[in-house]
């Protein structure tokens, strides 16, 4: 397969949203209402909006720094961490545009879009890059056709606007009598994410933000590992990063070495660096913020920036030659 030219709007915004060697080491934060049951455990109903946004702004102020973006939601995270001055800005900002959860049943999953908020309004506040999840499943049928079917929409309205588009596509069990955490499952999902790999790898994603293609409770063989991983690399058409899927700190660590060390090009974590300190008081969260999840990400950004591919190696790049001209044509399509 060729490599693709990206252009001038998504390069800028892939190497916005990397460190300077070309390494995802990015913050997921779009967490809504698993957010808010974090907070408060026993009560969640009792927890206001400015409970929830005060709480983001105090975790993009703490985290932010030590990431090359971060991954926020516009309810309560994106403009807000903007606004507030905690989001910096050298650091870049990706914004979720899907509704949190799915319609339909557990087995038959269906993705909708947040009300009254689209890409053309996250390019227009300033974002780097779109995150869409989807929950797939190569052979469910008509739901497979609706969910491509919107990747595609967004890929398209991606392209129009110039801004870059990370997918993530999160498997799911489509046979109720089989849990995704079983060991049933768990022997399917390597060949499963290398088929959505596959499938949605043709659509044209900018960057794939996928799930560790081994469950690790029921595989504990790293040499497995590597395997899975090496193969999700050698089918993948765009660079791809690991996301934690709420595992602990210890597992996600391994799973980003194992990951880059195979072809992955960094990671986007979310409650593996931060999910302990939410329930605590105001005073005592941002000291662990500022202690433990620093450090969680310290680690791991160690480790990506030693290991992981660049993104760009997944690209061609043209001569600068090409570009004479280039304005007058620019976003007429």
């Amino acid at each position: 397969m060729g490599k693709r030219v990206l252009t001038i709007g998504k390069i800028r915004g892939l190497q916005s949203t990397t460190s300077s060697e070309g390494v995802f080491n990015v913050l997921a934060f779009d967490h809504r209402q698993s957010f808010i049951k974090t907070l408060n455990p026993d009560d969640p109903a009792a927890v206001s909006y400015s409970d929830v946004a005060e709480a983001k702004r105090q975790v993009i102020e703490s985290l932010a720094p030590y990431s090359s973006a971060v991954l926020l939601d516009p309810l309560y995270g994106a403009a807000q961490g903007i606004a507030s001055g905690a989001l910096p800005g050298t650091v870049g900002l990706l914004v979720s545009v899907e509704k949190t959860g799915y319609s339909g049943a557990p087995s038959a999953r269906l993705t909708e879009m947040i009300p009254n908020w689209n890409i053309e309004k996250i390019k227009r506040m300033g974002a780097d890059g779109v995150k869409l999840l989807i929950y797939y499943h190569p052979d469910a049928g008509e739901l497979t056709r609706r969910q491509e079917e919107l990747t595609k929409q967004m890929i398209v309205e991606c392209k129009r606007v110039d801004i870059a588009f990370f997918l993530e596509p999160v498997c799911y069990s489509i046979d109720p009598a089989i849990d995704k955490n079983s060991p049933q499952f768990a022997q399917e999902r390597p060949g499963l994410i290398l088929e959505i790999v596959r499938r949605l790898g043709d659509l044209n994603p900018d960057v794939l933000k996928l799930e560790f293609p081994i469950d690790v409770n029921h595989n504990q063989d790293e040499k497995q590992w590597f395997e899975a991983c090496r193969n999700v690399s050698k089918v993948s058409p765009c660079p791809w990063a690991v996301l934690s899927a709420g595992v602990n700190f210890d597992v996600f660590t391994r799973q980003v070495e194992v990951a880059c060390k195979s072809g992955a090009s960094g990671y986007i974590a979310g409650r593996a660096v931060w999910k302990e300190g939410i329930p605590l008081s105001d005073k005592e969260r941002i000291k662990w913020l500022d202690s433990v999840a620093m450090k969680r990400l310290n680690t791991l950004n160690e480790i990506a920036v030693q290991h992981a591919v660049p993104w760009m190696d997944y690209y061609h790049f043209e001569n600068i030659a090409a570009y004479k001209d280039w304005y007058k044509s620019y976003a007429e399509d």
